[in-house]
């Protein structure tokens, strides 16, 4: 198989290709455990994920890495979301980081 395109998407949207997939066919061994994982972890569905993308992407700072992680941890508190952010966390103003704190609390 030849991989043409990597695109980053949250954990519920791959949940939902594979939850599609097995529809059709049984998944091999590692889209099996894949989808059992993210079956426990998934948080919101698809439709809340591209609201809080959308929300997220008005801010400028905000890669598309960042947004997507954003949407698969949903960081309630500072301490948390420098956890997610990691080495990025302190290119945010602290009124960004408020406000992407309110939007995920949505």
């Amino acid at each position: 198989m030849k991989v043409l395109k990597e695109v980053l998407i949250p954990a519920v949207k791959a949940f939902k290709i594979l939850e599609e997939k097995a529809k059709q066919k049984e998944l091999n061994y590692i889209q099996k455990n894949t989808y059992d994982i993210l079956k426990k972890f998934v948080k919101i569905d698809e439709k809340k994920a591209e609201e809080l993308k959308v929300e997220l992407s008005k801010i400028e700072k905000l890669r598309e890495k960042h947004i997507i992680l954003l949407i698969d941890f949903l960081p309630q508190d500072k301490d948390e979301l420098k956890t997610v952010l990691y080495k990025d966390y302190n290119m945010f103003k602290e009124e960004e980081k408020n406000q992407i704190l309110e939007i995920l609390k949505k």
